[in-house]
């Protein structure tokens, strides 16, 4: 049987419509996809901002499933869920993400970023690790170094620690000479706690070139050279303490006075501390001063060197006014504090007493020295106890 031609002129126009119509729709129906996807994107920004989260989480879910394929979607959802700290649908969304074979690389490495950071906000610290590793070498390199470093730490890894701070400062992330002298000295503490003194001092003699100023290093260093019998090399590392960390000296105070006095140093010690208290005025350094005025062996119901210790604290009381300092006047014997010494106590207390004087609101904690009816911090009625925090 011969083909008819006709037919196949009447037939190719009729494909020709039919395959048009079909693409109109399918074109119409893109276009009403891509305007409810951004309207429902905005809509959940809108919530959002308003700070409604759950009516913004179900917008946002609306949007993802109108528009599975777009990844800016997925990380806002992300991201909402990690803030409200529901984890695990943050690490479903994220997983989904990576999950995906036409994800882009930059995406696909953001989506790990995102992914690692919701491990680190659940707790899960092996998962993150692992995480954080994967994104070393690329664009999140020196973000995934610095959790690394945190993790490490929070660990007590500190040779890893150490390994990582150098390279964040071979890179130029940044200065970590600080923190290398931290790790050092903890594994110093750590090798005298195990009975490994050599560990320790090239622990600490490493932290001292990683951190010339290290304040930590110096006081360690003192420490362990007064425990093994030697204060006159103790005087000097805590004196380098001194030169460059004037507030730490603080902290030594007392052991520097034990050992100026185990070497015959006592006089040189006490015009230190009596030069330091004139720059900066402390409870350590009066009574590292009592310490030295011990040693003289007197009593303290007749030496005159108790006196003298009593008027010292009573004028430290004058000047700065404590709890602190008035507890070492009130250790000395009554009769040496004289009319001085009960009113430089009596300032203490009241001026320690000045914070409790106050009323606190049961509801928001706002706190006034007068009585309010009404918050002016919540406006909540009646949320004030009439007891002062004192009392409380």
């Amino acid at each position: 049987m011969d083909f008819d031609f006709q037919w196949l002129l009447i037939g190719l126009p009729i494909a020709f419509a039919l395959g048009w119509v079909a693409s109109r729709m399918d074109l119409r129906q893109w276009r009403r996809d891509a305007r409810e996807s951004p309207r429902a994107y905005f809509k959940g920004l809108s919530l959002l901002l308003n700070e409604q989260q759950d009516k913004a989480v179900d917008a946002f879910i609306e949007a993802v499933q109108q528009d599975p394929e777009s990844s800016e979607l997925h990380f806002a959802l992300g991201n909402l869920f990690r803030r409200r700290g529901e984890f695990e649908r943050a690490v479903r969304v994220h997983e989904h993400l990576l999950a995906r074979s036409d994800l882009r690389a930059p995406e696909r490495e953001r989506a790990r970023f995102a992914l690692a950071e919701d491990f680190m906000k659940a707790g899960l610290f092996d998962r993150a690790e692992d995480a954080w590793r994967a994104l070393e070498g690329g664009r999140f390199d020196r973000e995934a170094r610095l959790a690394l470093l945190a993790l490490a730490e929070r660990s007590r890894d500190w040779p890893r620690a150490l390994e990582l701070a150098a390279q964040l400062d071979a890179a130029g992330d940044g200065s970590f000479a600080a923190r290398r002298a931290h790790y050092e000295c903890e594994m110093a503490q750590a090798a005298d706690a195990s009975g490994r003194p050599d560990e320790a001092e090239a622990a600490l003699a490493r932290a001292l070139q990683a951190s010339p100023g290290s304040a930590r290093a110096w006081l360690l260093s003192g420490q362990r050279l007064l425990r093994a019998g030697h204060p006159v090399e103790a005087l000097a590392a805590w004196d380098a303490l001194r030169g460059a960390h004037p507030a730490m000296f603080l902290l030594v105070a007392d052991s520097y006075a034990a050992a100026a006095l185990s070497c015959g140093r006592a006089a040189a010690a006490r015009a230190v501390f009596e030069a330091q208290y004139a720059q900066q005025p402390a409870v350590e350094l009066v009574a590292a001063l009592d310490v030295l005025d011990a040693s003289d062996g007197a009593s303290d119901a007749a030496s005159d060197g108790t006196s003298a210790r009593a008027a010292r604290w009573v004028r430290h009381l004058g000047q700065l006014p404590s709890l602190a300092a008035a507890g070492r006047l009130l250790a000395l014997p009554q009769g040496l504090w004289g009319e001085p010494g009960v009113t430089a106590l009596q300032a203490a207390v009241a001026r320690a007493a000045v914070p409790l004087e106050r009323f606190r609101c049961a509801a928001c904690g706002f706190e006034a020295q007068h009585y309010f009816w009404q918050c002016p911090g919540c406006l909540s009625w009646d949320s004030f106890p009439p007891q002062r925090v004192e009392a409380l």
